[in-house]
């Protein structure tokens, strides 16, 4: 056989073998959004004084309200029955069947304390007209426990103890130099505070009740972090993490009378969190391990590893230790299936899963597994991104997209199941979720580089995810439009408003349109965070040019695409007017523009029926202007 013939019949071969390649379409069914909603939201883990219940939260009923479950499986039983307020369990009291929970009205944010007896009568516990009280633990004798209130002063929260006897309570810290409460000893000497400097730079402290001193532990130059975790059982040390010389977070440990500091554990990710089961017999580490949680837990005397089950991959969160050290209880969660509640017996070694969220009529073979994906920006710099395909694109079939932005500054998209999303893909968009520049989880060099960039540098990041979507060659690359939340709702106004060609659409979910009102308007309690805000995004008192010019307020002639807002009118964090203005704004524009307002939620919506009004108008708002391409 000539040369020119074996080359046609190798050519051939190889046609042939791709074109018998089985495509990865299949048929699915597709749902709908309430058949989504049905799928049940938990969260909050608290065992039960005998080990025997766990305590936890759920949105069942429509709302979350507390619940509680048999560790040896059964039906949960509903605790308490609010209609209008969320109810997010906080605990089981230490010997009895009462528990704290959390609320507060419409999703303002200032959240109560609540008893509920076993009676099932409620009592709210910080009754303060226009102040907050955040729980912040028991304390080691389970005599008291510890929370921060700003009835003093909106802006500062001191640290209060409650007598879980009489519920008299007193301040046991003033805290007028506006610290982050970070953790307070066993035996109630010592207090660690985290003093927030810059968003790559904080300072701790700790404060010693006896001698009324406190201490400065991390005198430093440049930007470090350092942020207090949890005190050893005997309260002799102070665990803590730092970036210290390193890209990630990794774990210290100081002793408390040498002033010594040694290194515990680090990882090629950041360490997010360290704690200790209550007799100090287990040390639990979570890493963010890309984009997804990694969970250790070290046997504390030997310092070695528990050996746990083989679990489905997926994201484990929530690890929660029995007083008697016996049992654990964790969250499972996969991109195509809900967080559910699991109890795992460390002497048995067998595990049980407690709670089945997903709703039966959804079958998770019709939903699709994200993939952590990388690309390159306009300058080179690798991007993380969280990667959806429908699995209904058939062969040679170009179909939309959606560039999906997480909420921040910070923040990070996350291997975790999001019913929206797979709702949107179900009804067959690509979605593609981008961890731009400034996105937490990839090391401190990554998450700075979009200070006092915002709209600009992290905005062209999502704009270049526009060229892989193009490279897989079933995006219709005219047919792609920017969503997201919060900060990601921003960042949906400012691509239209910045690059008003690039997108088909917009939709924004309580997103900012003028950074100079919210940061002029922040709620008074984030006065610890207030100057490392300002330092990431500008200060509206000398950073007006700057701010002015990032947002799309003042921009809105530009916008020529059509847009969706959704808002809650409680909304403390982005008020009501953020997107009145910009709705306003741009109607003038002869835009298409569609506008929801929840008036029962604050920031991001905790009602299932308002849940499916939102997500359903998005879909349809997708549906016309960007799939079907019609422009008015």
């Amino acid at each position: 056989m000539r040369k020119q013939e074996i080359i046609s019949v190798l050519l051939l071969g190889i046609l042939v073998f791709f074109g018998c390649q089985k495509s990865d379409y299949k048929e699915i069914k597709q749902y709908t959004i309430e058949q989504f909603m049905n799928t049940t939201s938990i969260g909050g883990s608290s065992f039960s004084a005998d080990a025997k219940k766990i305590l936890f939260s759920s949105d069942e009923s429509g709302i979350f309200n507390a619940y509680t479950i048999p560790v040896e499986g059964g039906e949960p039983t509903k605790l308490t029955d609010s209609k209008d307020d969320a109810i997010l369990a906080i605990s089981f009291f230490p010997d009895d069947d009462r528990i704290l929970f959390r609320s507060d009205k419409g999703g303002n944010e200032i959240w109560h304390i609540y008893l509920q007896d076993e009676n099932g009568t409620v009592k709210d516990l910080t009754p303060f007209e226009n102040a907050r009280a955040l729980f912040y633990g028991w304390s080691y004798d389970e005599k008291n426990f510890f929370y921060g209130s700003n009835k003093r002063d909106q802006r500062i929260t001191d640290i209060y103890e409650m007598d879980i006897e009489t519920f008299s309570s007193k301040m046991i810290y003033q805290n007028d130099s506006v610290y982050y409460f970070g953790g307070i000893s066993n035996d109630k000497q010592y207090i660690a505070f985290e003093k927030p400097i810059s968003d790559n730079n904080s300072d701790m402290y700790l404060y010693d009740r006896k001698t009324k001193e406190l201490k400065y532990l991390t005198p430093h130059e440049g930007e470090i972090n350092y942020s207090p975790m949890t005190f050893s059982v005997d309260s002799k040390s102070l665990y803590y993490l730092t970036d210290e010389d390193s890209e990630f977070r990794y774990l210290n440990r100081y002793d408390i009378e040498s002033g010594h500091s040694e290194k515990i554990e680090e990882a090629n990710w950041d360490i997010w969190y360290a704690y200790f089961s209550h007799n100090g017999k287990y040390r639990v580490v979570g890493i963010n391990n890309d984009a997804k949680t990694e969970i250790k837990i070290y046997d504390a005397a030997t310092d070695q590893l528990v050996k746990l089950p083989n679990l489905p991959d997926a994201d484990i969160t929530s690890v929660n230790i029995s007083r008697n050290e016996k049992l654990m209880s964790f969250y499972l969660n996969g991109s195509r299936s809900p967080g559910n509640l699991y109890i795992y017996n460390f002497e048995t070694k067998r595990y049980k899963k407690l709670t089945e969220t997903m709703n039966p009529e959804i079958d998770p073979e019709d939903l699709v597994e994200a993939q952590v994906i990388r690309y390159k920006s306009f300058d080179g710099l690798e991007i993380p991104a969280i990667f959806y395909k429908p699995h209904n694109i058939k062969p040679g079939e170009k179909v939309p997209a959606l560039i999906w932005v997480h909420g921040g500054p910070g923040g990070q998209s996350r291997m975790y199941y999001f019913a929206f999303l797979q709702y949107l893909i179900n009804h067959g968009y690509v979605v593609i979720a981008v961890n731009n520049r400034g996105s937490t989880g990839y090391g401190k060099t990554f998450y700075q580089m979009d200070n006092l960039k915002h709209g600009e540098d992290d905005l062209s990041d999502c704009v270049e995810a526009k060229k892989f979507l193009a490279s897989t060659e079933y995006v219709d690359e005219n047919k792609i439009g920017i969503i997201g939340m919060s900060y990601g709702g921003y960042m949906a106004l400012a691509a239209l408003a910045f690059r008003p060609e690039e997108f088909t659409v917009g939709v924004d979910m309580f997103g900012i349109s003028n950074w100079l009102r919210t940061l002029e308007s922040i709620p008074p309690w984030w006065e610890a965070m207030k100057e490392a805000l300002y330092k990431e995004m500008g200060n509206p008192k000398t950073d007006k040019e700057y701010l002015c010019r990032i947002s799309p307020l003042f921009h809105a002639d530009k916008i020529i695409k059509p847009l969706m807002v959704l808002q809650g009118a409680n909304d403390p964090r982005v008020l009501r007017a953020e997107s009145d203005d910009i709705v306003e704004a741009v109607k003038k524009n002869g835009v298409p523009v569609e506008y929801i307002i929840f008036e029962d939620e604050g920031h991001g919506f905790r009602k299932k029926e308002n849940r499916i009004k939102g997500y359903k108008a998005i879909l349809d708002f997708l549906d016309k202007y960007l799939k079907a391409g019609t422009s008015s």
